[in-house]
């Protein structure tokens, strides 16, 4: 079984991606389903699926909780509320009473927009972060390489919360470069609560001319300050479209982790989000 720990989804006739801006970005301009999901999924092997939200809008949480009630292949959904709230704590009780709200897994913001390169060490956001741990859930981390020394100081200062980071920290995959990603990266994985998703690479590469040989560097990189059993594999469908088939993700992912042991691998693709998420 393989677990796939980051995907999209949206219909753009229940509200506009207000991200999805530019000639660039207009491949992926349209609605993906969780049936269009199914189809590229299924064959290639994954049974199991975490649904991440895509916009800061409260409604969203609602609906993908009601869609994985209705859809077996999305086992866990990471949703958004307003961190900041004096009331998070009663909102995340309210949203694991919905239609499908045993499936809430996570909270997620997108920290990448915040021009606060501290925002997570906000006393409020804290306050936030705290409710996210004691509901049982964990956070995931959508940031930055320049946001990551505030990721590494929130993580410290909450041992009770895991963090989740999503797209192996956004490294400029595409210039070559490493540093500073990977001392704060690596400093991140120094704490035992924190976990790393192996998704989102292609896209911060050159999506014409991307290779195994660009991806590696980075993918070593979180592979040896994070270890198989904090690692965990993610497409990021639909957004991976942009560089990328579902398959050529996955089978990517593949190859990167070909010198491992198989029970190493087996974490990857599946016990450790099947873990950190209680899948």
């Amino acid at each position: 079984m393989t677990v796939d720990a980051h995907h999209h989804v949206w219909d753009l006739a229940v509200r506009d991606q207000d991200w999805i801006t530019g000639p660039a970005l207009q491949p992926i301009r349209r609605n993906f389903t969780i049936e269009d999901l199914e189809r590229e999924a299924r064959p290639v092997g994954v049974d199991r699926t975490v649904l991440v939200q895509t916009i800061t809008v409260a409604e969203e949480t609602p609906e993908f909780l009601a869609l994985a009630e209705e859809h077996d292949l999305i086992a866990g959904v990471v949703g958004w509320t307003d961190l900041t709230s004096p009331g998070v704590a009663d909102t995340l009780a309210r949203l694991r009473e919905l239609p499908g709200g045993s499936h809430l897994r996570g909270i997620r913001h997108q920290v990448q927009g915040e021009p606060d390169p501290e925002w997570l060490l906000r006393p409020d956001v804290r306050h936030g972060l705290a409710a996210v741990a004691e509901a049982g859930l964990v956070y995931d981390l959508v940031v930055l390489p320049h946001q990551l020394p505030a990721c590494v100081k929130a993580a410290a200062s909450l041992p009770e919360l895991t963090f989740v980071l999503d797209h192996v920290g956004k490294p400029p995959i595409a210039s070559g470069a490493l540093e500073p990603w990977a001392t704060a990266v690596r400093a991140l994985a120094a704490l035992p609560n924190t976990v790393c998703k192996l998704s989102g690479m292609v896209t911060e590469a050159d999506w014409k001319t991307w290779s195994l040989a660009d991806l590696r560097p980075y993918a070593e990189t979180v592979l040896d300050a994070f270890g198989p059993d904090r690692l965990m594999f993610g497409s990021d469908w639909p957004v991976c479209t942009l560089a990328a088939t579902y398959a050529e993700v996955a089978y990517t992912a593949g190859g990167l982790t070909l010198g491992l042991g198989d029970d190493e691998r087996m974490q990857i693709f599946e016990g450790t989000a099947t873990r950190v998420y209680r899948l």
